[in-house]
This record gives C-alpha cells, sequence and structure tokens, in this order.
C-alpha cells in the first residue's frame, strides 16, 4: 500500500456503511496524507441493515481528521435504500434490481427529501465557495447565479488540494451509485 500511494494521482477510500471507519482505513488514510493523495470517499453497503450515511460521515471527519462534503444524499438506507440525490445536478438516481443496476433511471427528487436535499446543497454550495473565489463571488451576488460548471470546478480544485474529501454512496455488489462514482472520478480526480 505504502508503493502504491507513492505513485498514485488520486484514490477512492471504501467506508462500509454499517462498519464505517475501520482500523485498516485510519492506516491507509494517514499514509494518504503523508503522499498529498487527492480522494474521494465512497459509503459502499448502504443496501445492508444498519447502514448509517451521517454516522460514516462524522466518522470521517473525526476519527480521519478529514474533511468530507457531501455530493450526494442516499434515498433510505438498509431494505429502503433505492439510489442517491445528486446535490450538484438536484436529481435523484435509481437503479432497477432486475437490470443488476446496470441501468440508472435519473428522476426528480422525492417530495419528502426536497428540503433536506436544499439545506445539504446550501452547505455544499457554501463550502465549494471557499474554495474558489471566483464561486464566492458568483455565491455571495447571487446563489441561484451558481451553475453545475462552477460548482465542480471549485469542488475539484479543493479535492485537488487535499481541502476537501466529495463524499458518494451506494452498493457497489448490487452496482447501484457506481456510475456517478466513476463519473465522480472524472469530475474530481487528476
Amino acid at each position: 500500500v505504502e508503493r502504491s500511494l507513492r505513485v498514485l494521482d488520486g484514490a477512492v477510500a471504501v467506508f462500509c456503511g454499517v462498519g464505517g471507519v475501520q482500523p485498516q482505513s485510519e492506516t491507509v488514510w494517514r499514509q494518504a496524507d503523508r503522499y498529498h493523495v487527492p480522494r474521494l470517499c465512497f459509503v459502499n453497503k448502504m443496501d445492508r441493515l444498519g447502514a448509517d450515511f451521517e454516522q460514516v460521515v462524522s466518522e470521517i471527519a473525526s476519527r480521519l481528521h478529514g474533511n468530507p462534503l457531501l455530493v450526494q444524499l442516499p434515498i433510505g438506507a438498509g431494505d429502503t435504500f433505492g439510489g442517491q440525490v445528486d446535490l450538484i445536478r438536484r436529481k435523484a438516481y435509481y437503479y432497477d434490481p432486475e437490470e443488476i443496476a446496470t441501468k440508472l433511471r435519473i428522476e426528480e427528487v422525492p417530495a419528502t427529501m426536497r428540503d433536506e436535499v436544499e439545506l445539504a446543497r446550501h452547505e455544499m454550495i457554501e463550502r465549494a465557495a471557499d474554495l474558489d473565489d471566483r464561486l464566492m463571488e458568483k455565491y455571495l451576488a447571487d446563489e441561484e447565479s451558481v451553475t453545475e460548471a462552477d460548482i465542480l470546478t471549485a469542488i475539484r480544485k479543493g479535492t485537488l488540494s487535499g481541502k476537501v474529501q466529495p463524499v458518494l454512496c451506494g452498493s457497489a455488489l448490487k452496482h447501484m451509485g457506481v456510475r456517478p462514482l466513476l463519473d465522480a472520478v472524472v469530475d474530481y480526480l487528476p
């Protein structure tokens, strides 16, 4: 792991939605810090009983001293996990189990989550604005004038500098969230 981290341009740190930050995760995270490896966080196994997205994000901040930046919120957890809400695009991603989640269905944010999504999105834009002066100017002038490209640029800048780690979620075994994760790799990592 030590040798690999010396040559990596970026990494995806995968955390269990149930177990959270584990001792091996702490060791690898410290090594990645040492070699200044930019990284994304993926909270996996959101479909398992006992999955707690907020708890894992909290552990990334407290135990790893990371700076997690939510770019997605899960739609449900455990048996009710159905997909994710993309905070940047304000869209919900759903997966059809019979298609082994290879088909991504994009829909509007569920009505029950709209307030939570808007609050999380506002916080994400505010934190992203701290990473990019141009975005800060637009944000202070008019938050609604901030574009998707502005947000992506600021988050990429923050990720590459190691100031933030974008957090996504899903269930890799069922291919839920893998495509948005790969898109995030392209958007945020070198």
